[in-house]
């Protein structure tokens, strides 16, 4: 489970009665589809004609200039999510990443699936021997991808909910 029972009021927005404003939610939603670009070439080389998780990253960074609606931003991350139902692996992983990009428009929380998915496909799309320098390196890359305004409430988010993912962002 990626998301948290409990709504953190950090990630959610402040017409909604958290605290979060508008211009952290988009960076959080940009930093989800970079990190969940970081990994897509792993699903593209399995699947290079299914444009679904291309498309939910997209949709994420298309949310984010108000060219499309929050709808649109979360529908494009459940299609992402179906492409990788019949994978296994990295390229699982890589869409389910893609996915969770896409539904940052609909819910803040779920930046740290994309950022988890994303360690999880790159652990994944090395031999067994190396999974743990892949999984300290691609958590390293995305931390260096934090704007500052989000990086402490990101961070924290990590230290907070790492047991829910896999404990991917250990240090």
């Amino acid at each position: 489970m990626i998301l948290p029972k409990i709504r953190d009021p950090r990630f959610v927005t402040i017409r909604r009665g958290g605290t979060l404003t508008d211009a952290d939610h988009r960076l959080l939603a940009l930093w989800a589809a970079t990190c969940a670009e970081h990994v897509l070439g792993l699903f593209e080389s399995v699947r290079p004609m299914d444009p679904r998780p291309r498309r939910a990253i997209e949709h994420a960074r298309a949310w984010t200039r108000g060219e499309v609606g929050m709808m649109r931003a979360r529908a494009a991350g459940g299609h992402a999510m179906g492409a990788a139902r019949d994978l296994s692996g990295a390229a699982r992983h890589a869409a389910h990443a893609a996915g969770q990009a896409g539904a940052v428009a609909h819910v803040a929380a779920h930046e740290l699936g994309a950022a988890a998915y994303a360690i999880k496909a790159a652990r994944a799309a090395v031999p067994e021997g190396e999974s743990e320098t892949a999984r300290r390196a691609e958590c390293e890359w995305q931390r260096r991808q934090l704007p500052e305004a989000i990086r402490e409430l990101v961070l924290d988010d990590q230290r907070l909910r790492n047991d829910n993912c896999w404990s991917v962002f250990d240090r």
